[in-house]
């Protein structure tokens, strides 16, 4: 899987220095100015944080206290998330949460599924937002605001769902049935918490993003966040190339033009460039963020000190 990794990160390396010359690329990073990119990268990685937050959060009895020890594990499981294809650095997760703190298999699949519900969850009512902007239709306002409740909802009838899921399921899977259970948020304040950390999460790296795109793609800021939804998205989903190679910024781009960047063939050439950049400035803030967890120090639990 690593040599797939290498492989294609460097034919995608190949393809950018064919179609424009990394000078070009990089020059970009010279007209937007080392301000606004360190600004950048310190909003990202403020993100970083605070899905650990919503993790610590989701875990307090297992995490308690080792909040420096879950950020580098949630660094570790990131980067391996977009440096392994078709999403595969997500099973990282659980298992990385049973060796650091012990948390069953069951649960912490679990819960990285209703956290990825979340995120996508967050993403679509993003993009909802701007189709009803630019639809300008109260029926579709009405339709967003039914999508935005559907977590609450969700929530609310769950044990619902899970008495008819355990009447139906056979003896072998009632065990599953009641870790997929524990993996949800324990409360309504516990829900309320890690949604909201959600929200504030895609919200500000949207808009990062979105800023950023426009500052180098010169595009108008609509434009820029439909780019950033639209690179997002393609990060969430099944088909996820390693690294986000290719389909990150062919993301970026379709997600652009569809909220009205131009697609004349100097404007989508300079669209082009800005995704790549855009793209790159994301896997910094991941190495980054990957490296200062290293450099984290970490309190060891009382079996570790034991050992």
């Amino acid at each position: 899987m690593t040599i797939v990794t290498a492989f294609v990160v460097a034919i995608y390396a190949a393809f950018i220095s064919w179609m424009w010359g990394w000078g070009t690329i990089f020059a970009l990073w010279q007209e937007a100015g080392l301000g606004a990119i360190c600004v950048a990268l310190a909003l990202l990685l403020s993100t970083y944080v605070l899905r650990t937050w919503r993790i610590y959060d989701y875990f307090p009895k297992e995490t308690q206290a080792h909040f420096a020890r879950l950020f580098r594990l949630v660094q570790i499981h990131n980067l391996l998330n977009i440096m392994l294809p078709f999403r595969s650095g997500e099973t990282s997760f659980p298992l990385l949460m049973r060796q650091e703190f012990d948390v069953r298999l069951a649960r912490g699949t679990a819960a990285l599924l209703v956290m990825r519900l979340f995120d996508l969850h967050a993403l679509l009512a993003a993009a909802g937002v701007g189709l009803a902007l630019e639809k300008r239709s109260l029926t579709v306002w009405v339709l967003w605001a039914i999508f935005l409740a559907l977590p609450v909802i969700a929530f609310v009838i769950r044990h619902r769902f899970f008495d008819v899921a355990r009447r139906i399921a056979p003896k072998k899977a009632q065990g599953i049935i009641h870790e997929m259970q524990a993996g949800l948020p324990v409360d309504g304040r516990a829900f309320t918490r890690a949604w909201g950390a959600t929200i504030i999460n895609w919200f500000v790296k949207i808009a990062v993003l979105a800023w950023v795109l426009a500052l180098m793609g010169k595009i108008d800021l609509p434009a820029g966040f439909g780019g950033a939804l639209g690179g997002e998205l393609s990060s969430v989903l099944p088909v996820h190339a390693p690294g986000g190679v290719g389909t990150y910024p062919a993301g970026i781009t379709a997600g652009a033009i569809g909220f009205g960047a131009s697609t004349d063939k100097a404007a989508l050439s300079s669209l082009g460039q800005a995704a790549v950049n855009v793209h790159l400035l994301v896997i910094l803030s991941s190495l980054i963020g990957t490296a200062l967890a290293l450099f984290v120090r970490v309190r060891k639990s009382s079996g570790d000190t034991q050992a």
